[in-house]
C-alpha cells in the first residue's frame, strides 16, 4: 500500500509539475486489493500527502484519509466497466480542453490519427455531453461508453482516462494531451493522418497497447 500511495503523489507532482493541469484541478485514483486510493478534494495534484490520501473500500465508500475527489464517481464507473483498470486519471489538460470546446468534432471519435502511439495507446476518443461539474448524471455517461473505450472527452471539461496501472493511465492521458496539441497546430493546413489501413495494422500488432 505504501508503494502505491507513493507511486500516486509521485505521478500527481511530475503532473502538475509539467503543467498538465493546473490548481486544484485534476484527480487520479489506483485500484488496491481492496478498494481504491484516490486524491483528495480541493487539493494540488503537486502538494499531495501520501498519509492523507483518501481510501476507498470495495463498494465506493469513503472509510479513511481525506475526502476524495468530488469527481470520484467518474473513475468508480470506468472501473465498474473496465475489470482490468488499475488506475485512472482525469486532468484540466489545456490543449484536450480546448479541442473538447471545438464545434463541429466528431463526438465518435474526436481526433484524427496523428500518429502510432496515439492509435496504440488512447484508440477512439468519444465526446461526452457537458455535464455540470458534480452532476452525477455524468457518471452514468461515462460509464456508458466506458465498456468499449478506456478514454473519453467530457466537453468543455477534460479527459479521463482508465490503464492497467498507474504509469499506463498516465503515459496515455499525456499521448492525448500531446495529440491534442498537435491537432492543434496543424489545423486548418493540409495534413496526412494514418490510413484506415494502418491504424488496423498498428491495433492487430499492439492489441494490448
Amino acid at each position: 500500500m505504501t508503494d502505491a500511495r507513493d507511486s500516486l503523489v509521485a505521478s500527481g507532482r511530475s503532473i502538475f509539475e509539467r503543467r498538465l493541469t493546473f490548481g486544484s484541478s485534476g484527480n487520479i485514483s489506483v485500484k488496491t486489493d481492496d478498494g481504491w486510493l484516490m486524491t483528495p478534494t480541493n487539493v494540488s495534484l503537486g502538494a499531495l500527502d501520501p498519509a492523507r490520501l483518501s481510501k476507498l473500500n470495495g463498494s465506493g465508500k469513503h472509510i479513511s484519509g481525506d475526502a476524495p475527489t468530488k469527481e470520484s464517481f467518474l473513475h468508480l464507473a470506468m472501473y465498474r466497466e473496465r475489470a482490468g483498470a488499475g488506475a485512472v486519471v482525469h486532468l484540466h489538460s489545456t490543449h484536450s480542453v480546448a479541442v473538447s470546446c471545438l464545434d463541429g468534432i466528431d463526438p465518435d471519435d474526436v481526433l484524427p490519427p496523428i500518429t502510432a502511439y496515439y492509435v496504440m495507446r488512447v484508440g477512439k476518443l468519444p465526446l461526452i455531453p457537458y455535464y455540470a461539474p458534480g452532476d452525477p448524471t455524468l457518471g452514468e455517461a461515462v460509464g456508458q461508453l466506458a465498456a468499449k473505450h478506456s478514454a473519453v472527452l467530457l466537453a468543455n471539461h477534460g479527459p479521463v482516462v482508465a490503464g492497467s496501472s498507474l504509469s499506463a493511465a498516465v503515459n496515455a492521458i499525456e499521448e492525448l494531451e500531446e495529440t491534442a496539441r498537435l491537432y492543434l497546430l496543424l489545423h486548418g493546413r493540409p495534413t496526412r493522418y494514418l490510413t484506415p489501413e494502418q491504424v488496423a495494422d498498428l491495433r492487430q500488432r499492439f492489441p494490448n497497447s
